[in-house]
């Protein structure tokens, strides 16, 4: 039997989604809880296999009962069941240990089968918050020089052909003051203290 616990401050879901586990031969609810803090409590004494975890709860939230949880039973494998999958409860929560991350528009059927599937060490990721991480992940490959324009790419290469602001302005046919402002755009995009850093990392990522 897989040991489950349910923690969720609305009551009418947490009944329902009770009601339905009793049904399910592999599973045993032992025990429930209301609020973040309280649901610490009940995991700890309880130790389940897996927790159905909220994450917006009045006196204490899922994401600090997650942390809390993981650090105390390592093994336990926590499932955020939740309305929200903005990146301000998605990453925090993966981060704190959850498992897998289910919204509450789930069915009954898919909640059953995702503890399953945890108990089993397989994670099941909600399709909206799974194009959330891999669009995280795309950004995290990409390059600080994807992210100039066209003009503060041109400005970059003369840069890295040892031109003055002066120079580059009568080359471009643009002024002075634009100049240094696509310069100072270059190197907060780049992350780079001065010109001459930002030619060594054009030179080094093949700009030219």
């Amino acid at each position: 039997m897989i040991r489950v616990v349910v923690v969720d401050d609305h009551e009418v879901v947490r009944k329902g989604v009770i009601t339905y586990l009793e049904t399910e031969d592999k599973l045993e609810i032992v025990g429930e809880a209301s609020s973040g803090e309280m649901g610490v409590q009940v995991v700890l004494n309880k130790k389940p296999d897996v927790v159905l975890m909220d994450l917006i709860m009045e006196n204490g939230n899922g994401i600090d009962a997650t942390k809390e949880i993981i650090a105390n039973l390592p093994n336990c494998k926590i499932i955020i069941l939740t309305s929200y999958y903005d990146d301000q409860q998605v990453f925090p929560a993966l981060k704190a240990g959850a498992f897998s991350y289910l919204l509450k528009t789930s069915s009954a059927e898919e909640i059953s089968e995702a503890i399953q599937k945890a108990y089993q060490g397989d994670t099941v990721i909600e399709p909206k918050v799974a194009n959330k991480m891999m669009n995280r992940f795309r950004a995290q490959q990409s390059k600080p020089h994807e992210e100039l324009t066209d003009r503060e790419l041109e400005v970059l290469m003369c840069i890295g052909e040892g031109l003055t602001n002066q120079e580059i302005g009568e080359k471009l046919f643009i002024g002075i003051k634009t100049v240094k402002t696509h310069v100072s755009n270059i190197l907060s995009k780049l992350d780079v203290k001065d010109r001459t850093q930002a030619a060594v990392y054009a030179h080094r990522n093949g700009l030219f």
